[in-house]
């Protein structure tokens, strides 16, 4: 399992981030200040820090010269959004820099990113009878292979990846077909009805009225 240090002063941030973490199977761990997240690195592997900036005790900028030498990587997550302070994160050996405020989408993505660079991003998922693999991007329910198409693919780990979301439809378009949503709901629908009747997932693709669509697991 994917262990993650959550170095966040803010307990509002770092519930909503170690939450949705939790959901998608990582163990999170939690610190609200440098000193406390100094003595958790001491005592304790980690495959990945998100580190805030201005902390109480010591600061981040503090704390990531005393992670550079672990070689963890290390996400920066600060309200701090110039091009100095960004910059400055990264000549320290940050490996992704996100201000706040940020969706929870956008995380979850480049959490996902830098793992997958240091070899550690989560590649197979299990929800109930279906077993997902994003590296052979094969499908498999009862051990029988599934064929998906490549958008189809592409939008089922989309909605795994944030189950339990609502994902608006201009939302799910733009990061699965990757251009600006024209307003036509048609092709998001149909896909999402073709998931649906492939994976036996009438029950788990849920139609949020007006809205979208939300995985529930």
């Amino acid at each position: 399992m994917i262990k993650v240090l959550i170095i966040e002063d803010h307990i509002a941030v770092s519930d909503l981030i170690k939450i949705n973490l939790s959901r998608l199977g990582y163990e999170c761990i939690t610190a609200d200040n440098g000193k406390i997240a100094a003595d958790l690195l001491e005592d304790n592997i980690y495959d990945l820090i998100l580190l805030d900036i201005m902390l109480p005790e010591i600061d981040g900028y503090e704390l990531m010269e005393y992670i550079a030498p672990m070689d963890i990587p290390v996400i920066f997550i600060t309200a701090k959004g110039n091009l100095k302070d960004k910059v400055k994160g990264l000549h320290l050996g940050a490996d992704d820099y996100i201000v706040k405020p940020f969706e929870i989408e956008e995380l979850i993505a480049r959490v996902e990113s830098v793992l997958r660079r240091v070899g550690k991003g989560k590649t197979r998922f299990q929800i109930d009878d279906v077993e997902i693999d994003t590296i052979t991007r094969t499908v498999k329910k009862d051990g029988k292979n599934i064929t998906l198409t490549v958008k189809e693919f592409d939008l089922l780990i989309v909605l795994i990846q944030n189950k339990n979301i609502v994902l608006y439809r201009e939302r799910l378009y733009e990061k699965v077909w990757r251009e600006d949503w024209n307003g036509d709901t048609r092709t998001i629908d149909l896909h999402i009805q073709r998931l649906r009747k492939k994976l036996d997932w009438s029950d788990k693709i849920k139609t949020v009225f007006k809205l979208g669509y939300r995985l529930e697991v």
